[in-house]
């Protein structure tokens, strides 16, 4: 896939504030999530091409060098993770930092340079999809939920030797992890440090292997984990969940776990970022007159509204602070919620009924004045606009 400009990929414009970039991100982060697209390479594409084009543009500096020297800034451009790329895993790390704990995917740390340091397995990473009520959402929740996973293996305690027996110390590197290999070139005879093939690194091997997990030190077994989901998370984020993952091989380290947020459907309120919006159907009578009605809120109360007397359609009413928290404290803080208002105008009448509407018709108050027929229209240019 070529590469696209970063304001291109996320629709936004160069002038785009820090939270129009993240809801428009936000937006095509879940149309394209690998879990709503499986198996679909066009939207994993997509997915890592929105993850990139955000990791840039919301970091004040890299949007800075990238505003000014595009894909060439200094210190090999932009492109992902070291300049290799993203990867699904990459992202998904990416979202467990913003919310707190260890990220990182896979393989083993270690390596050479100021003395050999015996490499350290990770276990892998899991991926959990847990979908959420917006009252849920409201408050934060714990979950709890049954893995299959990589577990230590009982018998030798994820050492990998047999009970009794112990690994033992590699006779091809005596200990080190690493062999020299010496190697005849024009310039002369050089010598070269790698990993001993025969220990892979570790400095020691495992002859007496256990025979329940065949020397890997985990097995295939199953755990409860409990998942503490902080409040105004949306859909599309990642809760990162330290250590919780698939256990190392050799002792090594846990792995993590990626709770995937998803949104359960609202009979009753849309959420608009950490807005809520609610639609009051008012009646005629109460529209006209005013009067006070009564309204839910997402943490299942009850609140009182003033309506003054000729309330349009369309009008909007603002209860500031009853909306979603920020996650954790990152954003704006507490939204709000927005009524929005419209006039029930009922299908069928009464003879009596019919009969007193009829008698309105030629009234001037009910004909709109050219200031109330200004606005209405100025609201339909508004919408195509």
């Amino acid at each position: 896939m070529a590469k696209r400009d970063y304001y291109e990929v996320l629709g936004v414009s160069k002038s785009a504030t820090d939270d129009e970039i993240k809801k428009a991100y936000r937006k095509i982060a879940i149309k394209y999530h690998p879990d709503r697209n499986p198996g679909n390479k066009e939207a994993e594409e997509k997915f890592k091409e929105a993850a990139e084009a955000y990791d840039v543009l919301h970091d004040p500096q890299k949007r800075q060098q990238y505003d000014q020297f595009g894909f060439d800034a200094p210190g090999g451009g932009f492109g992902g993770f070291g300049g290799g790329g993203f990867s699904t895993d990459d992202i998904f790390s990416m979202f467990g930092d913003i919310f707190g704990g260890h990220a990182g995917f896979g393989g083993f740390g270690g390596g050479f340079g100021g003395g050999h340091h015996a490499p350290q397995y990770r276990g892998a990473d899991l991926r959990i999809n847990v979908t959420l009520s917006l009252q849920e959402i409201a408050t934060g929740t714990t979950k709890k939920f049954k893995v299959k996973k990589d577990v230590a293996c009982p018998d030798c305690h994820g050492s990998g030797a047999e009970a009794g027996s112990s690994a033992e110390t590699c006779t091809k590197c005596g200990g080190s992890g690493v062999v020299m290999k010496t190697v005849r070139t024009m310039l002369g005879i050089m010598q070269t440090q790698t990993e001993c093939p025969e220990c892979h690194g570790e400095g020691k091997v495992i002859k007496n292997k256990c025979h329940n997990c065949g020397g890997t030190g985990v097995i295939k077994g199953e755990d409860i984990v409990e998942v503490k989901i902080p409040a105004g998370v949306a859909e599309g984020m990642v809760v990162n969940i330290p250590g919780k993952g698939n256990a190392g091989p050799h002792n090594g380290v846990n792995g993590d776990i990626q709770v995937c947020i998803f949104e359960e459907a609202n009979d009753t309120f849309v959420r608009d970022g950490n807005d809520v919006i609610y639609n009051l159907l008012l009646d005629i009578p109460t529209a006209i007159l005013g009067g006070t009605v009564e309204i839910p809120t997402i943490d299942g109360s009850k609140v009182k509204i003033k309506i003054e007397p000729g309330t349009q359609p369309g009008k909007t009413l603002r209860l500031r602070g009853k909306g979603l928290p920020a996650v954790q404290g990152y954003g704006q803080g507490t939204g709000d919620l927005v009524v929005n208002i419209s006039v029930f105008v009922p299908k069928t009448l009464t003879k009596e009924e019919h009969k007193a509407i009829e008698s309105l018709r030629d009234s001037e108050n009910f004909k709109g004045d050219k200031e109330t027929k200004k606005s209405i229209f100025d609201k339909f240019k508004n919408y195509f606009n």
